[in-house]
């Protein structure tokens, strides 16, 4: 007869086992399976089984434990590799720009970092549905510098208008040609030469080291959306854009992914149709995306972290230095320490271009004031665009900067701009 390996209550409701022989069958056991001693387990064949089987439980159940926990590993190591194999490196910008180092700004200060996000529009492959495809040709849509802070207490956003008109450096194409040094709107930077001329012509313009940079497409940016639940957003009236795929009622708002898009790209369907305008709707978004994240614990919750990691990292192409889900995991955790009201967005200080009220041109000097806050790693202040400044200050141009009145109190006052941070509420503004 074959020994149970189950544990002792593995039985056909009798309470004994269902191969071990009942008391009242062994004729070595001398006793009924009611009488006195009948459960002792100290009589008997059956009863050394039973003492043999309760140790044996022990080391099944170890052992069962031990293979839980190595699936586990092994559901783990999967998903890791998965999520790092989806993040692509453009490894050809990196080239570009190791062959113009010495043209390049050098760091200023130690574990500060400056990352360029660029929002691409190319029209190709999945982005067919938001306009037409002429190729795979594509511009940088939306272009922002994200500066983190040494000390990972404050992070500051600006955005540099497509339109903004900038000097665009002798730049590599595709195919190895070399294009002009020309003045043109910013976005052909990108157009040209790719994210190494967006990078070369961003330091030209600011005297900033760019440590790294992240190109997002459409269908990564929705995907994110949809994985932390929607994002709310306030509209003063209701929108009705075809060509934005958004049509939506006046009032606080949940949006999905789809309609996340197109919020954050119509231009003539909502506010002045300006880019600043729009500009200023994509920094309120993220700050709300932001939000989202850090108030709903999405980034303290592996399981509700994971689908906004997948949905990232299959829509980025970084650099290498910044291509592995350690390396971005690890700007997930200063993200996540920084209070909402540290994480600003502003607009670099601009206005209508004079032989061109189409295109943008910088206000100087405030804009070189900035870039160098920046580039020192020195804070700055944001406050939402049109909110009365204090007599002491004057607004300078369209973007509101605040130009500070030195005093006796303090005679190096943190510059203010226009902007907003995470912590705002869109509709309380």
């Amino acid at each position: 007869m074959s020994e149970s390996v189950g544990p002792p209550g593995d039985s056909d409701g009798s309470g004994t086992s269902r191969d071990a022989p009942r008391p009242q069958d062994d004729p070595a056991a001398g006793r009924d399976a009611d009488g006195p001693g009948a459960d002792t387990g100290t009589a008997g064949p059956a009863a050394g089984r039973g003492t043999s089987r309760r140790r044996r439980w022990p080391r099944w159940a170890a052992l069962g434990a031990s293979l839980v926990v190595l699936a586990a590993a092994g559901v783990g190591s999967w998903l890791y590799r998965k999520l790092d194999a989806n993040i692509r490196t453009d490894t050809s910008a990196a080239a570009e720009l190791r062959v113009y180092e010495r043209e390049r700004p050098a760091p200023v200060v130690r574990n500060a970092e400056n990352i360029l996000l660029i929002g691409s529009d190319s029209r190709a492959g999945d982005n067919r549905a938001y306009g037409r495809d002429d190729g795979g040709s594509q511009r940088s849509d939306t272009t922002i510098l994200l500066h983190l802070a040494a000390d990972r207490q404050s992070i500051t956003a600006m955005s540099l208008p497509r339109d903004l008109m900038v000097e665009i450096p002798v730049c590599h194409k595709p195919d190895g040609t070399a294009t002009k040094k020309q003045f043109a709107q910013f976005n052909w930077a990108y157009q040209f030469g790719g994210t190494a001329c967006t990078i070369r012509t961003v330091e030209k313009l600011t005297g900033i080291r760019i440590d790294h940079q992240m190109v997002v497409d459409f269908n990564g940016f929705k995907d994110m959306v949809d994985a932390v639940g929607g994002v709310e957003v306030c509209l003063k009236k209701p929108v009705d854009d075809p060509d934005a795929h958004l049509k939506l009622p006046a009032g606080r708002q949940k949006l999905d992914g789809e309609q996340a898009l197109g919020y954050v790209r119509a231009r003539k369907s909502i506010g002045d149709g300006s880019d600043t305008e729009r500009m200023n709707r994509q920094q309120q978004f993220l700050g709300a995306l932001v939000n989202k994240m850090q108030s709903d614990g999405v980034l303290l919750n592996p399981a509700r972290l994971y689908p906004v990691l997948d949905a990232a990292t299959k829509s980025l192409t970084t650099d290498p230095g910044l291509d592995s889900l350690r390396d971005l995991y690890g700007l997930v955790r200063d993200l996540r320490d920084v209070p909402t009201d540290r994480i600003q967005f502003l607009t670099v200080p601009r206005q209508p271009y004079g032989p061109d009220p189409n295109r943008d041109e910088l206000v100087q000097p405030d804009a070189k004031r900035l870039f160098d806050r920046l580039r020192g790693d020195a804070p700055v202040a944001v406050v939402p665009a049109g909110r009365p400044e204090s007599d002491d200050r004057k607004n300078n141009g369209e973007n509101n900067v605040s130009a500070d009145t030195p005093d006796a109190a303090d005679p190096n006052p943190t510059p203010t701009y226009s902007g907003n941070n995470a912590a705002t509420d869109p509709c309380r503004q």
